[in-house]
Formats: C-alpha cells, structure tokens, sequence
C-alpha cells in the first residue's frame, strides 16, 4: 500500500510532490524561522503529554477489567471447588469409641484400642511407585517392568511376613494432597490443590500427631514437604529434609535418605521409634524421562537393592511398609484422576510372620490394580491399630485385612474387632460433622442401619468363626455405605457464590463486548469520564455492599462488599456510556469477517458443553484455522488491485501450510486413545526429545530471523535497529538456545565423559544469558531504538557547484516510512518469542517459530484485506495462541504442565521466578500473541496517524474478550454439569485453564501489549512529531 506523503511535517509545500515508492518517503527540506520550531515543538510537547495522560488512563481502565475477573473468579470458584468442613476433635486413648474384649488397653504400653503389634516403624515413601512398577511382567517389557522385584518376590514366598497390594489414591494426584490423605485418612479436596507449592500445617487430628502424643521418637528424612505439613514435630536431630521440587536432579534426595537411613537401622536403633523415609528419585525420573526410559530402570533397581538392606538390618519387632503417593501417566506426570496416575502400590513386611491371606484365600499378589485395590485412607486405621494409638478423629478408612487376618486360619474375631473400632469411630466422626454441618438426619440414614445392624450383630450375634465373619462382613458394609455419603457431601456446590462469580464475569463481558466492539470506536478522551464515574458507583456499591454483609447476608462482610464494589462499578460504567456525546451503537458485525470472528467465538464457546469437544478442542482449533486461511485466500483472489492480490494470495496459503505443518506436533490425552499419537517427545510413554528433534532448535536459528528479515525488507524497514537485533542478536540467541538443548541431551543420555555438574552449570549459565538477553537487554534495547528507517540521499546532482560549499539536499528518502509503527513495534514481540522458544522443548520451540511466522502473514492478510479494525485479527490471535498451547506439549489436564521448565534457568525452586518459568512454559503461546495484539493495528501504518491509541485498546479489548468469552462458557458449563461423571476429569480441568488464561492474557495485555506501545508510538513521535 503506498503512503501519502502529505502525512510527513517535513515536505515543503511550495515543491512539486512526486508519488514516492512503496513504504518510502520522498521529503523535501524547508527553511523556519525560530518561532516557528518553537511553536512545534511546544505542540508537540503538548500532545506527547496528553498522550501519556489518556494513556495512564486506558490502563487503569484495563487494570479494572482484570480486577472484575479477577473477583467474578474468585467467587465462582469459593463455590464450585469441593471443601470440607475440619473438625478439631481429636481421639483419646484412653477413650475408645467402642467397648472391645482385651485387657490392659487404653494405654500407649499395651495399645490404646486395640493390643498393638509393633513398637517400631520404617515408612517408606517411594514417591509415583505405580503399581505395575512391582509385578512382575512377561512379554514385550518397557523399561519400568521387572526392576523392582524384591515387593512381589517377598510377597508371594514369605505371605505370612509380607503382602502386596494396589493402593488407590484419591485424586487429585498431588504429593501434599496425597500426604494429607495418608496421615489424616481424610478425602482431599480441589482447595487443597492449590497450595502444593505451599503446604500449611495440617492441624486437624493425624496419624503424625497421634505418634509424637505417643511419646514416639520422629525421624524425617528427604521430601521435604513434609515439614511444611507437621513442623516441629520431627526430631532435629536425627531429621534431614531435602529440597522436593527439583525434578532435574534424580539422586541427591535419594542418596541423601540412604545415607541417613541405613546408619539409624544400626547403631542408632535405639535413637528412634518411628522413620518416615520419602525417596524422590522415582518420580523425578519419570518427570525428567518419562517411566519408559533406562533412568526410570535404574532408580527402581536401586530402590530394590534399599528396600533389601533395609530388610536385612530390621529387627523383629518393627514393621516396615513400603509404598507409593500415586502413580505416573505414561508421560511421567501426575495430578489428574487416570488410572496410571491413581494405582499405587502398598507392601507391608514384618519377621514376626504375623500378616495372612485368609480372608480371601488368594496367596498370590494381584497381577492388575483392579484385582483386590485398597484406598490410601485406609493405610491410617491400620497403621494406628498395629501401633497401638488411637484412629485418628476425622479417618475414614477401613483397617486392611491382610494386616489382622493372621497367618494361618483367618482369625475373624480380630477382623471384626478391628472393623468395629474404625467404624465406630467414624459414625462419631459422621454425628460430629452432621451437627457442625446441620445437616439433615435422612442424609446418612441409610449408613445408620447398617451400623445398628452391624452393632447388633457383634454385641449379639454367634461368636464362632461363621459368625464373627459377618460381623466383618457388616461392619464393612458401614464403612463403604459412610464412605459414599462422605464423598457426595463434600461434593456440595455453594450455588449463589457460583452464580454471583458467573454474573460478575458475563457483566465484565458486556463491558468489554461495548467498549471493543462498538461500531463508532471509543475515543481515548472519553477515559477519564469513564473512569470518574466507575470510581464514584464503586463507592456507593461499597457503602451499600459493607452494611448489608454485616446484616448477615450470605456472602458475609467480604463477600458483599467485594459484590457491591464491583457491581457498582459496573453501572458506574454503563452510566457513563449514556452521558457521552456520540453514544455507543450496538457491537454487531456488519461484515463477513465480522461474522466470522462472532461464529468461531461462540462455536467454540459453545462446544465446551460437550466432553467430546473438550477432549478434541486442538483438532477443533485446526479446522477453525483452517477455515480462516480458505477464506482469506478466496478474499484475496476478490482484491482488484494485483500487489494486493498476490500478496494475500501468498500469505493466505502460507498460513495454511505453517497450521498444517504446526499440527505435526501433538501431545495426546488418554481420552484420546488410540486415535491419537503423540509425536512431541521421542515416544507415547516418554518425557525427552527424540534425536532427531535436536536439529529443530538450530532450523529454528537459521530460518526464523531470516524469515522475520524478509518481511522487514518488503516493506523495507530492515534498517537501523533492526538490522543488529534481528540479524546478529536474535539470530545468535536462537543459536545458544539450540546449544542448550543440546546439552540438555548430553546431560540426559551420557554423551560427554565429564561431570553433570559442570554440563548443568553450563546450562544453567546458557539459559540465564539467553533471558537476560531477552528480557534485561531487549526491553533496553526495545526502549531506546530507533525507528527501524533508513535516509537516502540523492547523489550530488549539481556537478557546478564549489565543492567547498556544503549545500542541504533538496529531497530525501525515508524507506521503512511506511511501516514505521509496525517494524518498530514487533522488535518487543522478538523478545518474548526468544524466551518463549527457549522454555519449550525443541518441538515445542518449532511450534512458536511457526506461530511468529503464522503472526506475520496474519498482518499482511490484515492489510491486504483492509481489516485493522476488524475484530477477526485479534480473535485469530487468540485461536492462534491457544492452538499452539496444545502444539507446545500441553493439555487442558494437570498432568501435562510441565513442570522441569522450572529448572531450566535454576537450579533450585526460588520464588517467584520458578513460578513464572512455568507460567512462561505453559501459557507461552498466548503470551505471545497477546504482546502481537498492537499490531494488528500498527502493522504498515505510517507517523502521524490519528486515533492509534484508541484503535490499539479496541484490538487489546478484542482478544481480551475473545478469551473472556471462552472462560465465561467454560466456568458456566462446569458450572452446570457440577454433577456430571466428568466433572473433574474434563470439565473442570478446562475451567481452571481457561481462568488461568485469562488473566494471563490480561496481565500480559495491560503491561507489556499497552506499555510497548506507548514506548514505540513515543520513539516514533519523536522524530516525526505528533500528530
């Protein structure tokens, strides 16, 4: 498109103007007298300070809109993730909570309710021990089969010392959540989930806490989350807790508990009563590779070789269990509800002999998970009654029968004992809770008759073999009744917090619909209007909100005034909108493309109501983007003007070949299977990049600048700062990105005879130049550069002329004039695709080099097709960011964040930069498009443009509301199908996501989109004043 020149100050007018060539500026020179530069000069000044006023303005506004979400959030979410209320009782051992025949009990010696087994304990924690990890496998074996075989081989040969079982956890599939499950006995809860950087206390009653009221000596040794959960309750001593989330380092929490443990099984027996022993290596293994790799091999057989020592130096009278907190997916990954991810595996072995299989009469181990599973709760009865304290208030587990059956005959009369004692105690705990909670007696009703009947039975019923085992068989039948009235307790939604979070974020929506998409643009100078009167409703909706809670509304003091703030401040809005001049017509498309940016919105909107949609959204994603590159491509054939259409022609179907090629790389969910097949690590049950992946990081480095140059030069703006940051900083940053990753297979596989320590140094070093590159050295950079332009001057035309005399050219040439804004401003996107691309895997940094390629032929089908103002560019940035997050290795499920991201610059977790790798990591693809949003804009926009700053906040409105509509449908339909199967497996996995989203993308659209460009629209102003 060629630029006029009378949009320039610097052409004199009384000279014949010639049309100058395309993205160039043909000027003159022009003499002015003193006066005349200072009045500019002060214009200019003027306007450069209105600017940054209505600037400061347009991000407060903003700063309000992420504030609504932020709150209409919060408040859907108080409602909809599953809590429960914890009581503070606590179990007393001298009061049991039903009368059992034994003598000398109520007392730690003897046993609190029950004749205790055991004196001593070593727990082991074998963290992501999936139980098909300890059984053995005939066929085709991966690498994590037939490793650690000393569990099943003791199990079957030794049954009365040992026993093997499946160990269900209860998801999600968390460490800390998991801890709490296997301490207290207790559900875990969604709440809980957010916090596993983070442990609190756990101050409710617990296994822990039972043992130290014991008396008993406490030794911790490795994970050291678990400190965060009882602090001060381990021996410092003895006690060595080591760092847990470094997931890059396979052996120094492992070795570091050996180390410490071994030593106490010997000469320091006496030192201690209880050992909890958390080994990491595992997992970590699995996070790093995945299970199917040589390194998960070899933290197994070394498992094994510990837990055969450990054997050897036990004496008789401590018992020992080894077992896992949850299992792994096939990726190495944990924290959803899978199969893989919830089968773990329990072994018990004592050299008393005092465990059995009577119960069942199956002596061997189960060759499956589904084969005779008990749930992790049920570890905290049976660990209490063997050691003689009292069951923990809030359990809800069932002794495990394997542990009391006895070795021979099964001994029915200590089963039935057993049972009634922790089902006893829970129907206190189920009086207790129901009175806390007022909840109707009808609730458990069904659980109250089989206790009655169970009672009966065992106070009255025949005391001979027959007869004691239907006790056992009834008292069982209450527990697993009470246990599913539990659940679907704490299954309850608040509903008017739900729906008081889904009205704040259909309100915000609206908000943002009107000021985006209004068919008359809002004007910068209509903000402070705007925000006076947001400011003054949000104070009367406080003034009414604070008194109304302390009435005792529902929501409380908090809540309400929080509501009467936001909601106040919404209609202070809309008031606003009524008083303007020029009013705001109805945002309705009233184009094609219009058209199409409302139908992919609400089509995708809409499809999250089904499971089905959800699971396949990336494949839905691909067709979207698919349609729109088909009918760019038909729209460009339409143009008149040939350039135009053979530049959209071009551009239209290399955006479709890059989605095509970017849809190669795809990371499967297990609802995907087996129509699925992962290619973005080197195998389905892997965590690494396959060889050949290795070579894309250096493609990347060859081809992405030179791509990125080539655009520049079509509109020649690859000049000035362009010409160092694209061509030789970026170019050898990519380079050094590769190198890392190279190194990172190095450090893997062994390929260089020199110390890991020394490979990861360098690493570490690599990755923290190649971000203070991006992030310190860019924005510097980014700040302070020139206009990307470069002035040409005519050769001496006069060939008379002294050439002492030094005379001012008549005429110049400025190229790159006409894409000034755009070349100047993409410089801040280069930045963020360098630390993007260097957080990903190599595939997944191929798929942001696509994305940036795929951004700029976005922007010349914008132009070539006149749409600036459309809102299909910004919402195809939002499809486009929201594709490749599936293309960069990630999944709507909590299992595929990749947390080793964390480590990539680190060493350790330090907050809150190991946050924010992640974030960078898992959202990267988005950030990206959210940082490009002002170009949609300013792409082959020439100086002196008016209304840019009004344009840019439409665009940046456009994509926020493009992702608050995806949240607000996501956050409904979790909302309504809250009792479906699904629920936390599908549907709420895809609501956190899309929250957490949003507010990423609005973060990144306040600060970085809007502040970049008032840094280049300034730099540009500058130099060719404003406008």
């Amino acid at each position: 498109m060629e630029d006029s020149p009378a949009t320039s100050p610097l052409i004199h007018k009384d000279e014949p103007q010639r049309k100058p060539p395309e993205n160039s500026l043909t000027t003159g020179t022009t003499t002015k007298d003193a006066s005349s530069d200072w009045l500019i000069e002060k214009n200019n000044n003027r306007k450069a300070i209105q600017f940054k006023a209505l600037h400061g303005l347009l991000v407060l506004f903003f700063l309000w809109i992420f504030t609504l979400h932020v709150l209409g959030i919060f408040f859907f979410t108080k409602g909809f993730l599953l809590t429960r209320l914890v009581l503070d009782d606590k179990s007393q051992c001298a009061v049991p909570p039903i009368e059992i025949s034994g003598s000398n009990l109520g007392s730690y010696a003897a046993g609190c309710w029950y004749p205790k087994t055991f004196d001593k304990a070593v727990v082991i924690i074998i963290d992501a021990l999936r139980y098909d990890f300890t059984v053995p496998f005939h066929g085709d074996a991966h690498h994590f089969h037939n490793a650690l075989q000393v569990l099943h081989e003791t199990a079957l040969q030794d049954p009365e010392k040992a026993f093997l079982l499946p160990f269900i956890a209860d998801p999600p599939t968390a460490t800390l959540q998991r801890l709490k499950g296997l301490t207290t006995g207790t559900l875990p809860t969604f709440v809980d989930a957010g916090s596993n950087f983070a442990g609190t206390a756990i101050e409710e009653d617990n296994l822990v806490a039972q043992l130290r009221d014991a008396g008993k000596v406490l030794v911790h040794l490795g994970d050291d989350t678990w400190h965060s959960l009882f602090p001060g309750y381990f021996d410092a001593n003895l006690t060595h807790a080591y760092d847990s989330f470094n997931v890059w380092d396979l052996h120094t929490v492992d070795n570091g508990v050996t180390q410490h443990l071994m030593p106490l099984l010997g000469s320091d027996v006496g030192s201690w009563d209880i050992i909890f022993g958390h080994y990491l290596g595992v997992d970590h293994a699995g996070h790093r590779y995945g299970p199917d790799h040589a390194a998960t091999t070899d933290k197994l057989k070394q498992m094994d070789r510990v837990i055969r020592d450990i054997m050897s130096a036990l004496d008789d009278d401590t018992l020992l269990v080894v077992m896992g907190d949850h299992g792994m997916d096939t990726k190495g990954d944990h924290g959803g509800e899978s199969d893989d991810e919830v089968e773990a595996a329990l072994w018990m072995y004592s050299k008393k002999g005092v465990f059995g299989r009577g119960h069942s009469g199956l002596i061997e181990p189960p060759q499956t998970a589904k084969d005779r599973p008990v749930g992790q709760i049920d570890l905290v009865p049976t660990l209490a009654l063997l050691l003689g304290i009292p069951i923990p208030f809030n359990n809800l587990g069932t002794p495990i029968a394997e542990a009391f059956v006895g070795p021979k005959q099964p001994q029915w009369d200590k089963l039935a004992a057993v049972n009634a004692l922790s089902a006893a105690q829970i129907r206190q705990y189920q009086e207790k809770y129901s009175a806390a909670r007022g909840l109707n007696r009808d609730v458990f009703s069904v659980a109250q008759g089989l206790w009655k009947t169970a009672l009966n039975m065992y106070r009255g019923g025949r005391q001979d073999q027959t007869g004691t085992a239907d006790v056992f068989a009834a008292f069982s039948r209450y527990q697993t009744e009470n246990l599913r009235v539990c659940k679907s307790l704490w299954a309850r939604f608040d509903v008017l917090s739900m729906f008081c979070g889904i009205c704040l974020l259909a309100c915000t929506l609206a908000v943002l619909l009107l000021y985006a998409r209004a068919t008359t643009p809002f004007r910068a100078e209509d903000s402070p209007l705007c925000l006076r009167q947001i400011t003054l409703y949000a104070a009367l909706g406080l003034a009414v909100g604070f008194p109304t809670g302390l009435a005792g509304a529902t929501p409380g003091v908090l809540g309400s005034s929080l509501l009467g703030t936001a909601g106040g401040s919404i209609v202070g809005f809309a008031y606003a909108v009524f008083q303007i001049s020029h009013g705001y017509p109805l945002p309705l498309p009233y184009s094609t493309w219009g058209v199409l940016s409302v139908l992919l919105t609400l089509l995708q909107a809409m499809g999250f109501a089904s499971n089905s949609f959800t699971i396949w959204e990336d494949e839905i994603l691909l067709f979207f983007l698919g349609t729109f590159a088909i009918m760019s491509l038909i729209a460009s054939l339409r143009q008149k003007i040939a350039t135009d259409r053979a530049l959209g022609v071009l551009q239209s179907s290399l955006f479709l070949v890059a989605t095509r090629v970017a849809s190669l790389s795809r990371l499967c969910r297990e609802e995907q299977m087996p129509y699925c097949k992962s290619t973005y690590y080197s195998s389905a049950t892997s965590s690494t990049s396959a060889y050949w992946q290795l070579f894309i990081p250096y493609a990347v480095s060859l081809l992405l600048p030179s791509f990125i140059k080539g655009y520049y030069k079509g509109t020649r703006s690859y000049a000035g700062s362009a010409v160092m940051w694209i061509g030789v900083v970026l170019r050898m940053s990519l380079l050094a990105s590769a190198i890392y990753w190279t190194l990172d297979a190095a450090d893997d596989n062994d390929w260089l005879d020199i110390s890991k320590n020394v490979v990861r140094l360098v690493k570490t070093s690599i990755a923290q130049l190649i971000l203070g590159i991006a992030f310190v050295a860019g924005t510097t950079y980014f700040m302070w550069a020139t206009p990307c332009i470069d002035i040409v001057l005519p050769s001496q035309a006069d060939g008379d002329a002294e050439p002492q005399v030094e005379t001012k050219p008549k005429s110049m040439n400025v190229l790159g004039y006409g894409n000034m804004h755009g070349s100047r401003y993409f410089l801040l996107v280069t930045n963020w695709l360098l630390a993007v691309i260097l957080l990903q895997k190599p595939v997944g940094g191929g798929s942001i080099a696509i994305l940036a390629l795929q951004i700029l032929a976005l922007l010349e089908i914008i132009d070539s097709n006149d749409l600036s103002r459309s809102a299909i560019g910004p919402v195809m940035l939002g499809i486009l960011g929201n594709f490749h997050f599936f293309k960069t290795g990630h999944q709507a499920t909590p299992s595929s964040i990749q947390w080793e991201s964390a480590f990539i610059a680190l060493k350790t977790v330090r907050y809150p930069w190991s946050p924010i790798l992640v974030i960078l990591n898992t959202y990267g693809a988005q950030i990206i498009t959210a940082v490009a949003v002002p170009l949609v804009v300013l792409w082959k926009q020439p100086p002196r443009k008016k209304y840019l700053l009004g344009e840019v906040a439409m665009a940046v409105a456009t994509y926020i509301l493009y992702f608050a509509v995806l949240n607000l449908a996501t956050t409904m339909w979790a909302g309504w199908l809250r009792r479906h199967l699904m629920l936390f497996r599908i549907f709420s996995p895809r609501f956190m996501t899309g929250a957490a989203t949003l507010l990423v993308v609005d973060v990144i659209g306040i600060f970085v989109a809007t502040g970049g460009f008032r840094w280049c629209l300034t730099s540009v102003n500058q130099v060719f004043g404003w406008a």
